[in-house]
């Protein structure tokens, strides 16, 4: 029976590329062959694997906060079938001293290939030394929305003005307890010449809550990434902010110091800010970026 071909994505000639036979790994040796193209790619992940003289891994550990979840969760099998490696997945908060918050679990030891967080929160990882500096990369963007409950008007925020009228016409506003909240409260609503009107009828919640009161109707207009308003249920977004006044939440990857896979850790990388990744990416309700290493 034919084998079935293989779908060429970008991390399937990625990881094609590693297992290239100019450099092959058996028994802990290094053979090289007499084939003499060779990408930049192999050769820097090759580089790698030498200097740790690790053995290729099939398994790639990721510490991953919720931001880029539901885009992940679409590309991740498709990364793993298209390399064959497996993708072990670590979920925890970007920030705070939960036991379970990223930060939390790199301090007390624990080793992780990738680490896909807010970008912020992956420089202070760098700064502690925990995350290789040139490894960063940015994924995508998360703009900020406008829900408002399923079934009701769908009020016009699409412009400076627009979106003022909505805002003062609203019986209740909520945002949620973050740095967009922060921003809401602190400026936006300064720019819009609003702050005094909407005061008293406007409040801070923490931010799993902010579609589930504007869905049962405990609130009129929330306030939210685009990202975290889409999954919910009983919520239309009306939305995102005017350009003017609209503010992005940056998700990015990077190599963790103790990574055990450190070349699977850069196929995925790879993956996930290429032209592939890009649709899955757009449809979770972010906004992809260019491949490039962040500054």
């Amino acid at each position: 029976m034919p084998k079935r071909p293989v779908k060429e994505s970008a991390a399937y000639r990625i990881r094609q590329n590693i297992r290239d036979p100019v450099i092959r790994f058996i028994w802990g040796k290094v053979l090289i062959s007499r084939k003499l193209r060779v990408s930049a790619l192999v050769v820097c992940v090759a580089g790698a694997f030498l200097c740790s003289g690790a053995a290729l891994a099939d398994e790639i550990k990721v510490m991953i906060s919720g931001g880029f979840a539901s885009a992940y969760r679409e590309l991740g099998p498709e990364f793993e079938e298209t390399t064959g490696d497996s993708l072990v997945t670590v979920w925890g908060p970007a920030a705070g001293t939960a036991a379970n918050a990223i930060p939390v679990r790199l301090a007390r030891g624990e080793s992780a290939d990738v680490l896909i967080v807010v970008g912020y929160a992956l420089d202070d990882q760098i700064n502690a030394g925990k995350v290789a500096p040139d490894s960063k990369v940015d994924f995508a963007r998360s703009p900020i929305g406008i829900a408002v409950r399923e079934g009701g008007p769908k009020p016009d925020v699409t412009t400076i003005d627009a979106l003022r009228r909505t805002l003062l016409s609203a019986k209740s506003i909520v945002y949620p307890d973050d740095a967009n909240g922060v921003y809401i409260r602190s400026e936006l609503f300064r720019r819009l010449g609003i702050e005094g009107q909407v005061r008293s009828k406007s409040r801070m919640i923490p931010a799993e809550r902010v579609a589930r009161a504007v869905a049962s109707g405990e609130a009129e207009i929330g306030f939210q990434q685009i990202v975290e308003l889409l999954p919910v249920d009983g919520v239309t977004v009306a939305g995102g902010l005017p350009a003017e006044v609209q503010r992005y939440t940056v998700f990015s990857g990077g190599i963790a110091t103790n990574a055990r896979n450190p070349a699977g850790a850069e196929a995925l990388i790879r993956f996930l800010s290429s032209p592939d990744a890009a649709p899955a990416i757009e449809g979770a309700g972010l906004e992809p970026l260019p491949a490039k290493a962040a500054n």
